[in-house]
């Protein structure tokens, strides 16, 4: 059950749905109704989970375009009408039902229950005790319930890292997906390996030569030590380069990281030139600086940097 929440984690979920589609995949995950109608409206026909979104306004709409929710309390539970995940708070302290497992079985005993799940809190942290902790938890919700048609815990690390016992009869891969696996501590080797499969290329708007001196960009937080040849890229913060990249990130051009000069701006950023000219592209992100490279300078997360292109970054679909 492949994750294509958030457009697809940027990608565009809509031609990436088509491609895991055209591969087999008989299932899909979404966060909230828009995205599972887009899907619909788009021609996709797989099974569609909306993983956080069961409020009353939206109801009628499940039916309406065959989506399955997933419910996170008890009351809605007994009121469904529609086939149904139960999501069971085994330890996440999010979204999920925190009743015993009697409490559980009593209240869906009536109802279209067609899956349990639930979402690990520390899945890359083999040296915590909390993934087996949730997966007893859930267990325990499984065994009083019966083992209803789907059971399905993990998200892309227990996939990665084959933690067999965490995967149900269906796994929801999401980061993997597109190319990237988180990290373990402490955790076995890895046995998925993937590669990312998006790159983010902007152009050169200009290229200029400043004096020794000279300030770039706002605040003039950098200062040349030397004459400097400078490009200005037609991309900022408002596509998706973190802010925090000012004076620190770097871009590839040519097969070399050239540094990012001063801050970055909404809708511009000035790197160092090299030997760029204007009209060539420059790669934002991509093999040798990809989001976990981006995110390890930013302070952030891969899952952040690749979420936070904007919808206004052109996207190119190439075999």
């Amino acid at each position: 059950m492949p994750v294509v929440k958030a457009d697809a984690y940027r990608h565009g979920s809509i031609e990436i749905s088509k491609i895991l589609e055209a591969e087999g995949v008989k299932w899909l995950a979404v966060s909230n109704v828009e995205e599972g109608i887009a899907l619909r409206e788009a021609g996709i026909a797989a099974r569609i989970l909306v993983m956080a979104d069961y409020l009353p306004e939206n109801r009628p709409l499940f039916k309406e375009f065959g989506l399955t929710p997933v419910i996170h309390s008890l009351a809605d539970a007994v009121t469904a009408e529609v086939p149904y995940h139960l999501k069971v708070d085994s330890g996440m302290g999010r979204l999920g039902v925190c009743e015993s497992p009697a409490a559980i079985a009593l209240s869906v005993a009536a109802t279209p229950l067609e899956g349990l799940m639930t979402h690990f809190a520390s899945s890359a942290n083999y040296q915590s005790p909390q993934t087996d902790q949730q997966i007893a938890r859930f267990e325990s919700v499984i065994k009083a319930t019966g083992r209803p048609r789907y059971v399905h815990l993990s998200s892309t690390i227990p996939v990665a890292y084959q933690r067999t016992d965490a995967w149900g009869n269906l796994v929801r891969p999401g980061h993997a997906i597109y190319g990237y696996v988180s990290p373990s501590r402490g955790g076995p080797e890895m046995r998925l390996h993937v590669k990312p499969a998006l790159t983010w290329k902007a152009t050169v708007l200009s290229v200029k030569e400043l004096q020794a001196g000279a300030l770039v960009g706002y605040g003039g937080i950098h200062k040349t030590a030397k004459p400097t040849r400078v490009a200005i890229l037609a991309a900022g913060y408002a596509d998706g380069i973190p802010h925090r990249l000012s004076n620190r990130g770097k871009v590839i051009a040519n097969g070399k990281l050239l540094p990012i000069l001063g801050a970055v701006s909404m809708d511009l950023t000035t790197i160092e030139a090299g030997d760029l000219r204007v009209g060539e592209a420059v790669t934002i992100l991509g093999p040798g600086n990809d989001a976990q490279d981006i995110a390890r300078i930013a302070g952030t997360i891969s899952y952040s940097v690749l979420c936070g292109i904007s919808a206004r970054v052109k996207r190119v679909y190439v075999d």
